[in-house]
């Protein structure tokens, strides 16, 4: 089988805990290859997807700090990393994928546009390899994807600084954009999980039209 973007497959399996990748972020997606970044930037990046993603809004809301480590799991060609960097021109984003084309292709995008405080990471399927830990940690549709999803955000815990945060944004179960409905977790459901495994609720943001966008800290 074929190794699928981080950004739009989720993640992989953690042991054998967690399902294949499917698409998540960009609907429309589901099931396909992403070995090709190039191609699939046109449809990561397409200005269109501004309107509901609220990609400004959403990081606005996120009130970074200008030197604060950011980890994008899924970070695919770089759709929120290229915004983060520049809302913390003196902390360091690090995106991560799975697929190494998307790797190579957002190393190569930090470099075209200057953003040198971007590092792109391959990142294995039960462990992002993050260099350092982060005072936020955001996962774009991709939650829906994890299997064992207590075991996993546990164990992310150790990538946050104390006081950090994880952010989850993924697609609302009444959503006309996304994966199907069989596949998606309802904000409940990931705020029960969450809590089972060590965090609590820090904030809802509901402004985003086909989101959820919950942030979390460790208890």
């Amino acid at each position: 089988m074929k190794r699928r973007s981080f950004l739009l497959a989720g993640l992989m399996s953690i042991g054998a805990g967690v399902s294949a990748p499917a698409a998540a972020q960009s609907p429309g997606t589901h099931q396909h290859s992403f070995g090709d970044a190039e191609k699939w930037s046109h449809v990561f990046d397409d200005p269109a997807r501004d309107a509901w993603q609220k990609p400004h809004e959403v990081i606005r809301a996120l009130a970074l700090k200008p030197d604060a480590v950011v980890a994008d799991i899924g970070s695919g060609t770089g759709y929120f990393t290229a915004r983060f960097a520049n809302m913390v021109p003196g902390g360091r984003v690090y995106g991560v994928d799975t697929e190494p084309d998307m790797v190579k292709y957002l190393a190569a995008r930090a470099k075209r546009e200057g953003l040198k405080n971007v590092i792109a990471v391959s990142g294995k399927p039960d462990d992002p390899l993050l260099p350092e830990r982060a005072d936020l940690i955001v996962l774009v549709d991709v939650y829906h994807h994890v299997r064992d999803r207590e075991r996993y955000f546990r164990r992310l815990q150790s990538s946050l600084k104390p006081g950090g945060r994880l952010a989850i944004i993924d697609f609302r179960m009444d959503s006309p954009q996304g994966p199907p409905q069989n596949a998606r977790i309802a904000p409940g459901e990931v705020r029960a999980e969450l809590t089972r495994a060590g965090y609590v609720l820090a904030s809802d943001h509901a402004f985003l039209p086909n989101q959820y966008f919950l942030v979390f800290a460790v208890k």
